[in-house]
């Protein structure tokens, strides 16, 4: 299926789950995520989740890695240039949704790119292979590929990976796994 297609589909899917469904399914992912071999790193970047878009609620996964004691990361999205700079999550973290809707810290304690180890990576689609389908503007694209050669990036995703996504471009970065509420998968790469 090709990404356009995708994106109207998964989109649609997500509109048609329940918010107590949304809840239910976010909290399932935390629970898979809690039996990953994941947990001896130290920079761990998170997304917000966009509630409009009916994206996963990470504050279970935020929980998680608060109680671990672990450096959690967030961005700010430049839409000018497709890149995102990174921040120190913090109890002084002001966080501002910007004109998509996107939860984003105002300002804060910049995180240099090489210092991530983790990514928990947002997406409305992602094939058996390990390639995945966001908005289209390529700021994961872009973020993933300047990050360290073994960061782990995990998409993170209410549903069962497609057969296969066309067209797969060079730009486009492969997830090491991605988990839904019932199950891990895990991509070579």
């Amino acid at each position: 299926m090709n990404k356009k297609e995708l994106r109207l589909k998964y989109k649609k899917l997500r509109n048609q789950l329940s918010n107590n469904d949304l809840e239910n399914y976010s909290l399932a992912i935390a629970n898979q995520l809690i039996k990953m071999d994941i947990w001896d790193k130290t920079y761990y970047h998170l997304f917000l989740p966009i509630t409009e878009q009916k994206e996963i609620n990470t504050e279970y996964l935020l929980q998680i890695l608060a109680g671990k004691d672990k450096e959690i990361v967030i961005s700010k999205s430049n839409f000018e240039n497709i890149t995102m700079t990174h921040f120190l999550l913090t109890d002084n973290t002001k966080i501002k949704k910007n004109e998509y809707n996107i939860p984003e810290p105002v300002d804060g304690l910049e995180v240099p790119v090489n210092k991530i180890d983790v990514v928990f990576v947002p997406l409305l689609a992602y094939d058996k292979k390990g390639n995945r389908v966001g908005y289209g503007k390529g700021f994961y694209d872009n973020f993933l590929a300047s990050c360290k050669k073994d960061v782990v990036k995990i998409g993170l995703s209410f549903f069962s990976p497609e057969d296969k996504i066309e067209p797969v471009f060079e730009n486009d970065v492969k997830l090491t796994s991605c988990v839904t509420p019932y199950e891990s998968f895990y991509f070579k790469d």
